[in-house]
């Protein structure tokens, strides 16, 4: 890592050396005066996908009509997740791309509880994106109540302790369901260990990779794992609302059976039979119609990732968040704030949450500053969490840089008290 100094010029020096400087070209930036530090809620435009999808509508959709799903649409949700499936080390036969992260997780989550019919038990952590949860205390409730979720604490706010892991992992654990980089403090779960202790209990291991893909490296066969999902409007830039993906390795997809038979799990779709006959492979996963528009937007941008590498955009996030980490601890820590995110590389995935009692209001400064002030765009986390996303692909040292300054302002001469703390409707 860098050793760093709090001088502007060390950050022009750092965006002239950067081996990936050139992929920042490839998004719309049409605003000088803006800092984009949202990434990890919705990626950036990238500029392929306007033509790309121009000539979806008015081509594939506009000329083709219905026989655009012969000319290759009906391939779309397999040949997305080939690409997906380079990013987060799977075959290509084992990622789709269909449907949203939650339908996703609900589907995953009910075939492993029917795959292990004697046990009881599902774990989690306090960590886990609400809605996570939300699905898996439904399935309880639709299940007849006959499981019990039981939720992982943490001692520190910011970090699980693997003894608290294992300990919450018994013989009458059926699914372990966890998000690998927490969507608050970044903290990011060994996932080969985790994968052994679900494995060594004999409980199936789901992981939530909507923090991880496009941001680390991921290898899942290497670790063995057996479920995961993930969205792709974050930094896989999909755009927003973008279809999610499911992995489901390629040894149990024919034991697992997911709970939503739809038209495009069967067999034979388009057979028209009465009665439901899963498809052999992944598809049987599948539910209705791909959304072709949204999933054509993906595309693009997964190429552009593909052509970076992750192990160049991870070392490039490393030492971005170490360089707003330092910067942090320069100028803001005498200022209330502390951090909300591991200081271990290793243990922090691409975002840093910087806690503040205000963090709300400092939050609405940084998006509402009227020019000429530079506006930055993080958002907020309840209760006091202001994450700050870092894209690889195109955030830049220098906006790391003007972000913090503006931050030390906005504290230092009390603007953030010209702002209100009613809550928005999204944050």
């Amino acid at each position: 890592m860098e050793q760093f100094t709090a001088d502007i010029n060390l950050a022009c020096d750092l965006d002239r050396q950067d081996e990936l400087a050139c992929f920042r070209d490839e998004f719309v930036i049409d605003d000088p005066n803006l800092v984009y530090l949202d990434g990890n809620s919705l990626g950036r435009l990238p500029k392929r996908t306007v033509n790309f999808m121009r000539n979806t509508i008015e081509h594939d959709w506009g000329n083709r009509l219905i026989r655009g799903w012969n000319d290759g649409w009906i391939n779309t949700p397999t040949e997305l997740g080939a690409k997906i499936a380079k990013l987060i080390g799977a075959y290509p036969e084992e990622v789709l791309v269909t449907e949203a992260t939650s339908i996703n997780l609900f589907k995953l989550a009910v075939a492993a509880l029917k795959a292990r019919p004697k046990r009881a038990g599902i774990v989690s952590d306090g960590f886990n994106f609400p809605s996570d949860l939300y699905i898996l205390q439904g399935i309880v409730d639709l299940l007849g109540k006959d499981h019990h979720l039981k939720l992982i604490s943490s001692a520190d706010g910011i970090t699980i302790a693997p003894e608290a892991v294992e300990t919450a992992i018994t013989n009458d654990t059926a699914l372990v369901s966890l998000t690998h980089v927490a969507f608050k403090s970044a903290f990011m779960y060994d996932m080969a260990r985790v994968t052994d202790l679900a494995h060594q209990s004999g409980a199936l291991m789901l992981w939530d990779l909507s923090h991880s893909v496009g941001s680390v490296p991921l290898d899942l066969n290497a670790c063995n794992v057996d479920l995961a999902v993930g969205c792709t409007y974050k930094y896989l830039n999909g755009g927003p609302g973008a279809p999610a993906f499911l992995y489901v390795r390629r040894d149990l997809q024919e034991q697992l059976s997911q709970p939503m038979w739809g038209w495009f799990a069967a067999q034979k779709p388009f057979a028209f039979e009465l009665d439901f006959t899963p498809a052999s492979d992944l598809s049987r996963f599948r539910v209705g119609t791909p959304p072709m528009l949204s999933m054509k937007a993906v595309e693009p941008s997964i190429d552009i990732t593909l052509e970076a590498t992750m192990e160049k955009l991870r070392s490039k996030s490393i030492n971005q968040t170490e360089y707003l980490i330092f910067l942090a601890d320069q100028w803001l820590t005498e200022l209330g704030f502390t951090l909300g995110t591991p200081r271990q590389a290793e243990m922090r995935g691409s975002h840093v949450s910087l806690r503040h009692p205000e963090s709300f209001r400092i939050s609405r400064a940084l998006i509402e500053s009227p020019p000429p002030a530079i506006q930055v765009i993080p958002d907020f986390r309840a209760p006091d969490n202001i994450r700050l996303g870092i894209t690889p692909l195109y955030t830049t040292y220098t906006e790391i840089y003007q972000a913090l300054d503006r931050m030390r302002i906005i504290v230092e001469e009390k603007i953030f008290q010209q702002y209100s703390d009613e809550q928005l409707a999204v944050t």
